[in-house]
């Protein structure tokens, strides 16, 4: 039966009426209904195109023929649990291995980043048996139970802070306790968790693990000060610890220097746990946790099977190949430093004639622009505006951050688009107007 065809108005109220409401839409004022989609661009049903600047999911871009080839391939010929002995699993995890450092050589294939990053602190809790987290202020892991526990951004606003969860400032160098004329901030923050660490053992509680994203995204496009995780790795390990890298926004590429955004912090640092996931399928669920053979070694010995119905499916992993394959075969990463650049280039030239625009960071193709009322004082400035035709987002405690982590395809003429001359005037007028009215 063909599929029925509904106006965008029946849509919507379809939606309120069926679809739990805190299960939010973007632009929900009015939104855009979105109906087929191609590398870096959206359409909604009257043809419409809109450039996507946010769908860092779809990581290689939206539909890409060779992702798209490989699913139908390998679901027409098998799809079943990782309990069969099937080629696809240990070849993808081999090559997700020739990515990463060396010790991280176990791998457990899950569906999506809070599947993993609640295997992680399974992993880490079962390693070490200390149950206590520290996690950076504002941080967000996942909507589970046990990562709502360590996500500061969700459970301030529900139950509030488990006492076996301590918050480490998060290492901000535009509006933190350091900015970037302290001498050594990585140092600076990184002593606040070793501070935070001795008050957490003066309680006669011990530490299972750190748990950080490699670049925070939802504390506002965060850029972490050089030697700040090899630092903390320190400080965790002398405690009996492990440091849990989140990949699951930054990972495959998206900084374009580095596969990884942890690699960042130099070749000297290497996390104990990585997590990964959205970009990991091009929009099919698939995730991975990823660790040492001793702290995979340590889960094994509980006695206690751990079995994941779907995850490292032959088709899933088949998509995971494929991924890899169009990262490796049309340059993304160097696309992701070549765009990033330019668009840095573009957002700083307009920062020079705009007060609103505090600061410009990023790495790749993961950019913030963080916008202020007042740029000596640093106010965030939380009333915002956009050109229509293109989709963004906003992120940070006050919500004062655009954030761009578009498909990897994104293109210089792309970023000429976010900001043509005419148009990047307007937009900024608009957005200073709107604040001083708040104000």
């Amino acid at each position: 039966m063909a599929q029925e065809k509904l106006k965008k108005e029946e849509t919507l109220a379809m939606r309120k009426k069926l679809i739990g409401q805190s299960c939010k839409l973007f632009y929900s004022e009015d939104p855009v209904k979105i109906l087929r989609a191609r590398g870096q661009y959206l359409f909604d049903e009257n043809g419409k195109r809109y450039l996507d600047c946010i769908s860092n999911v779809h990581h290689v871009g939206h539909c890409h023929p060779s992702i798209t080839k490989a699913a139908a391939a390998q679901m027409d010929l098998l799809n079943t649990n990782t309990r069969f002995l099937h080629d696809n699993v240990v070849l993808y995890a081999d090559r997700l291995a020739s990515t990463l450092p060396e010790k991280l050589c176990v791998f457990y294939f899950v569906n999506s980043g809070s599947e993993a990053n609640d295997l992680a602190l399974r992993l880490a809790q079962q390693y070490t048996q200390h149950r206590d987290v520290i996690v950076l202020d504002h941080a967000y892991h996942g909507h589970l139970m046990s990562l709502i526990d360590i996500s500061p951004y969700k459970f301030r606003k529900l139950a509030g802070q488990k006492k076996w969860v301590h918050v480490a400032p998060l290492p901000d160098t535009y509006r933190g306790m350091y900015r970037e004329d302290h001498p050594n901030p990585g140092q600076a923050y990184a002593d606040k968790v070793k501070d935070l660490i001795d008050e957490v053992h003066g309680k006669g509680r011990k530490i299972s693990a750190f748990f950080a994203e490699s670049l925070p995204s939802v504390g506002g496009q965060i850029i972490l000060p050089e030697g700040y995780s090899a630092k903390v790795a320190e400080y965790v390990r002398a405690a009996g610890g492990v440091f849990v890298a989140d990949e699951v926004q930054t990972g495959f590429g998206r900084v374009g220097s580095h596969f990884w955004a942890f690699q960042l912090q130099g070749e000297g640092f290497c996390p104990d746990i990585v997590t990964m996931g959205k970009p990991m399928g091009n929009g099919h669920p698939l995730s991975c946790v990823a660790t040492t053979a001793e702290i995979a070694g340590a889960f094994t010995a509980n006695g206690v099977e751990y079995f994941n119905t779907f995850g490292g499916n032959p088709v899933s992993c088949a998509i995971g190949l494929a991924v890899l394959d169009v990262i490796e075969e049309e340059d993304l990463r160097g696309n992701a430093t070549r765009v990033g650049a330019h668009l840095k280039d573009l957002l700083t030239k307009l920062q020079a004639r705009h007060e609103i625009i505090g600061d410009v960071r990023g790495a790749g193709l993961f950019v913030g622009i963080e916008l202020v009322s007042d740029r000596e004082k640093r106010t965030p400035a939380t009333k915002t505006a956009m050109d229509h035709q293109i989709c963004v987002s906003t992120d940070g405690p006050w919500e004062s951050v655009l954030k761009f982590k578009p498909p990897m395809c994104f293109s210089l003429e792309d970023a000429e688009l976010v900001l043509p001359k005419e148009a990047s005037m307007e937009m900024l007028t608009l957005l200073e107007t709107k604040n001083k009215q708040a104000i």
